[in-house]
């Protein structure tokens, strides 16, 4: 009788972490260069049921067999949607968007001063005081052998779809861009950054860019809010089943034993 109260509170655990996932695809409906999340769910393996201390029947000494058991769903592996998302307008010669599959490399600085690689598609760049192109929270944006990329502020600049960076007619700089083969083996970090683990392989990136225009998340708010919904109504779902279990057994416990 208690097989379904862990079939519905396995099942309740797993919409919470869904509902969590799209909370937070909502959350950054409007930053820049994100791109949504998706929970996926598994199945517990199927698991022998018997009685222990009971009468023995020939297989497993000293427990009699129930039968198999399936303690419903559990939480699988969270992905990433790297759809393109759509480009708005600003103008900015330094707001850039990709069009096509590809990343931007940026010099990350954690907390504790060590440098790395990241690769994001959030094009809100910058120029800081020493004329560096600069993300929003000041990590370098890298040029095609991977160093900073240093302009003249007080010139005027001009960007092309390959990344090249141009003033006063002279190409000064080219931006990098890197791609990979695989985008399972890349891990979020952050909101927007990305960086490859073990395995990962890098290509050529076939994207153009394009200066004047921001890439806005491809989060698209009613699909998500209509997934919600959805993830609401089956949570009370296996909510309403607990209450019924939690109903017989007080039934069982306070009334059958009277009688």
């Amino acid at each position: 009788m208690l097989k379904g109260l862990y079939t519905a509170y396995t099942a309740m655990v797993n919409e919470q972490h869904r509902l969590d996932t799209m909370t937070n695809n909502l959350a950054n409906a409007s930053t820049v260069g994100y791109k949504k999340e998706g929970a996926t769910s598994q199945c517990f393996k199927d698991v022998l049921t018997v009685k222990i201390k009971d009468n023995y029947d020939g297989h497993h000494p000293g427990a009699k067999i129930i039968g198999r058991n399936n303690p419903g769903v559990k939480i699988g592996e969270n992905y990433t949607d790297y759809t393109q998302g759509s480009f708005r307008i600003t103008d900015n010669t330094y707001d850039l968007a990709l069009a096509g599959d590809g990343f931007f490399a940026v010099e990350f600085t954690n907390k504790a001063g060590e440098t790395s690689t990241m690769y994001t598609r959030a094009g809100q760049f910058t120029l800081n005081r020493e004329g560096y192109l600069v993300t929003e929270d000041g990590d370098y944006v890298l040029d095609t052998q991977s160093r900073r990329i240093q302009v003249n502020t007080l010139l005027d600049a001009k960007i092309d779809e390959n990344g090249t960076i141009y003033q006063n007619d002279a190409a000064v700089a080219r931006i990098g861009l890197t791609d990979f083969e695989d985008y399972d083996y890349l891990e979020k970090y952050g909101e927007t950054y990305y960086r490859p683990i073990e395995g990962a392989r890098t290509t050529q990136a076939n994207a153009q860019i394009k200066s004047g225009y921001l890439e806005m998340s491809n989060v698209q708010i009613v699909s998500e809010m209509v997934n919600m919904i959805a993830i609401t109504r089956n949570y009370e779902s296996s909510q309403k089943i607990i209450q019924t279990y939690d109903s017989s057994l007080e039934i069982a416990a306070t009334q059958l034993g009277r009688i």
